[in-house]
Order: C-alpha cells, then structure tokens, then sequence
C-alpha cells in the first residue's frame, strides 16, 4: 500500500513538473513576442509622388451638344409621277444644281408641243390683229381678243414648262445625300421622301447653357469640342447665335455654335461634349486627379512630410489634408482649399495609406498625368 502511495505521488510530481516546464517556455515566447511587437516598426509604403502646381486656366463652360446641319432638307416629290432616273449614288456627295431624280414626263412635253404651236399661231393672230387696227379695218374688241388669247397661249406654255422643271428633282445645296427612298419605276404620290440631303462642312453644334452665363457668353467666343467616337480628335469653333429667350421651364439660353468640318466625320445627330471658353484667365492649384481619396465625409490627400525619428534620421511619413476640389481637365483637378502650390502629395497608393504612415517614394512606374490625355494605341 505505502508502494503505491509512493509510486503515485512520484507520477503526480512528475506531471507538475511537466507542466511547469512547458508554461515557463510558453511564457517565455509570449514575452518576447510581446517585446518584439512593442519595438516592430512596420516597412514603408511604396508610393508616387506629385507636386501641387500654380497654373492659369482659362474660365471654361461645359455642356452637352447635338451636332446639327447647317442646312438639311428631306427632298420630296412635289407632283405625282413615275420615276424614270436616278442620277445619284447613296452616301455620296452632291452639288448644287445637279440632277438627282426624273420623272415620267412624256405626256406633259407632248401638251408643251401642243401649246408651243398654239401659242405661235396667237402670235401671229395678234400681229394681223394689230396691222388691222392700224388700218381701221377692225374694232378694238377684235384687238383686246387678240392680245389675251396671245397672252393665255404664253401662260399655258409656260405652266407646262414649269411642271416638267418640277419633275425633275435637283440639289438645292451642295451637301451629302443619304440612303434613297425610290426605285426606278416607282410611281410615287406628291409628298413622297426621296432622300435627306445634308450640308456638313460647316456644322452646327446645339447647347444649353444656364442664364447666369449670358453676362460671359459673346459672339465669336472660342468653342472647344469632343465627340467620344473620336477621343483623340478635338474641333475648335466659336460661338455664332445666341437666342435671344431664356426657356421658362429650365431658365436656360439655347446657343449655337460654328464648326469646320472638312473631312465630314461629324454627322447632324451626332453627341458631343463642348466647352466655351473665356478670353480670361485665372490662377489655379491643380494635382493629379489620382491622388485624391474621395469619401462621402469630404475628399482628402495624403502630402508627404519629413519626420526625425532618431539624431541623424529622418523619415518620410503621410499627413492626410482634407481638400475642396474645383473644375476638372484631363488628368488634373483643380485644388480650391486645403492645399499650398509646391507641396508634394501622394499621387499613386493613396489607397494603402493611414495617416502618419511611413512611405518610400518611387516614382519609376507613376503614370503620366496629361492636360489632354490621349488612349494609348493597341
């Protein structure tokens, strides 16, 4: 019995001892993580960096335009007829003047015969009328009858005349005719569309702005404007009408403006965005447009600061500002609070970032920040 008692109390000290061997190497390890996360410094952030620059802008006014003919025409039959040719090819560019559609004109030109021939006898009727007159060989009756039948005679051949013209269709406007609506042998009703005619070259660009622009908007002012099927492309223009009303409903001013457009890639209906600008300039603050965080408690950056954390050291830590933005161009976006020009911000890897962390600037792979960026080609 007394071996027993022995043998365990040898089994229970052993286990204690086990035990506390492996707590005592346990917190050993914990303490010295603890001190090791005490002194961990975590390793700087890699992030570009950019200068907030004083630059001028010319005042510019945006807006959202319809691109409109400077004359556009739906060419119609104006007299019912058949159609016998068509001289025009589909897409294709036309001048003033040149033939596009004829119609069936065979029984009008037969009439026009007809009444040539009847208006050259009342000719020659009226002449004998008058010889006689001089002669006192007929009544003045017998002249006035004369001379209207005369004059009836001319005005019959000339309404032919002007049927026959209006049956053939010719361009009013040198332009640019679309897809055709008739087929040879088509008979056709007064009013029937044959094709929509387009002049291109100048073009019409169509906005609105809001009243609080008409103290700035002139005649003549320079017009700048992008079409998003051609982002590489910018058409510079000016502002050529003005209405004269303000809409009641959306107090805004309709204004157009003029564009060149000699290799005809606008089109009327086309969208395009257009900015008025103003022949004054001011001073702006602009920063890279990458740089800002924005949050729906205010948009902020990171400007990047010189801190000594030992004699001899010095490291680069982020101070987060909050900032009030202004007009945006291209890549840049105008600073209007919260900012000093040649400071220098975080302009990549913002994202990463609390404020006070430590960052390593490495410029090498920033992207290029551009007034007027262009797509790269692929």
């Amino acid at each position: 019995m007394k071996t027993k008692t022995k043998l365990w109390i040898g089994i229970v000290a052993g286990l204690l001892l086990v035990v506390g061997t492996l707590g005592g190497v346990k917190a050993a390890q914990i303490g010295s993580m603890i001190d090791a996360g005490k002194s961990f410094v975590p390793p700087p952030e890699s992030v570009a960096s950019a200068k907030v620059e004083a630059v001028e802008w010319a005042a510019t006014r945006a807006g959202v335009a319809t691109l409109v003919a400077v004359q556009g025409v739906t060419l119609a039959a104006e007299l019912p007829g058949v159609v016998r040719e068509i001289a025009f090819q589909s897409g294709t560019s036309v001048k003033r003047g040149q033939v596009l559609v004829k119609f069936d004109t065979s029984t009008e030109e037969a009439q026009l015969a007809a009444s040539v021939a009847d208006a050259s006898l009342a000719r020659i009727n009226l002449e004998r009328a008058v010889t006689l007159r001089q002669g006192g060989s007929s009544a003045q009756a017998d002249l006035d009858v004369a001379e209207a039948r005369a004059k009836q005679a001319d005005a019959a051949v000339q309404s032919l005349q002007a049927t026959i013209a209006k049956k053939t269709i010719r361009a009013p406007f040198d332009g640019r005719i679309a897809i055709r609506q008739v087929e040879l042998g088509q008979v056709v009703a007064a009013g029937t569309p044959i094709a929509s005619l387009q002049s291109v070259s100048p073009i019409h660009a169509e906005f609105w702005s809001p009243q609080q622009s008409l103290a700035d908007l002139r005649l003549r002012q320079r017009v700048r404007m992008r079409v998003d099927i051609f982002p590489g492309s910018t058409w510079e223009g000016e502002v050529t009408t003005i209405n004269p009303e303000v809409e009641v409903a959306t107090r805004n001013v309709r204004v157009r403006a003029t564009f060149e457009n000699p290799d005809g890639r606008l089109k009327p209906g086309m969208f395009a965005s257009v900015e008025v600008v103003s022949s004054e300039k001011r001073s702006v603050l602009v920063i890279p447009a990458t740089a800002v965080i924005y949050a729906p408690y205010g948009d902020s950056v990171f400007v990047l600061e010189e801190k000594g954390d030992a004699p001899g050291k010095a490291a680069t830590v982020a101070r987060q500002k909050f900032v009030r933005l202004g007009e945006r161009r291209g890549d840049f976006v105008e600073a209007v609070s919260g900012l000093s020009a040649g400071e220098t911000i975080v302009s990549g890897g913002a994202f990463k970032l609390r404020n006070g962390s430590a960052v390593a600037v490495n410029n090498a792979l920033a992207p290029d920040v551009e007034m007027a960026p262009r797509p790269a080609d692929r």
